[in-house]
């Protein structure tokens, strides 16, 4: 085969290869949201609602990655248990702070846009939900871990990770480990 022949059925090969990545992610995205709001359209109320969708999250969500990359650098000076320890109530944190803020029976219409891929193993997906009248723009950040699993969400741009990391870095610095997770207690006891 002719090297421009071979160069372009190569480039030909991972834009299919690209596409079908971002069609699967969109697809783990759609199935995941789409349990989510079947359960919330069930509810009785905000408690109830993140008791149920937790174990839904917690198949497709990556908490430890995103539990690491908010806290940053920061995430090498915890021990094992503390890492466990810090991703448990980040995780609990994020389901109880977000699933309050829906109300049980309301459902949001949710249009997925174009995917793209930011590089190999990653895609992200826009969308525009509407909620109560309110549009919003959400885009998930997923990778590819053995199977497709949300590691950021970015709501009208901001990312979730890095709100909590500009947190998480101070409380590093101040009082390493410690002070992240007696941080989180108080958060997840408030929610």
């Amino acid at each position: 085969m002719k090297p421009i022949l071979l160069t372009l059925f190569l480039f030909s090969a991972l834009a299919v290869a690209a596409r079908a990545s971002n069609d699967d992610a969109q697809t783990a995205l759609r199935a995941a949201v789409d349990e989510v709001l079947t359960i919330a359209q069930k509810a009785k109320g905000a408690s109830s609602l993140a008791d149920q969708i937790t174990p839904v999250l917690r198949r497709n969500v990556c908490f430890e990655s995103m539990t690491r990359r908010a806290v940053g650098p920061g995430w090498r000076q915890f021990t094992p248990g503390q890492k466990a320890e810090a991703t448990e109530l980040f995780t609990k944190l994020i389901i109880r702070s977000y699933s309050a803020k829906f109300t049980p029976g309301e459902q949001p219409d949710i249009q997925y846009l174009k995917p793209s891929s930011p590089g190999t193993g990653k895609v992200e997906i826009p969308t525009i939900t509407v909620y109560k009248g309110s549009r919003y723009n959400v885009t998930y950040r997923m990778e590819d871990r053995g199977k497709w699993l949300v590691t950021d969400i970015l709501a009208e741009g901001i990312s979730l990770v890095a709100n909590y990391r500009a947190q998480f870095d101070a409380l590093v610095k101040k009082g390493g480990a410690s002070a992240v997770i007696a941080s989180l207690k108080q958060s997840v006891e408030r929610t």
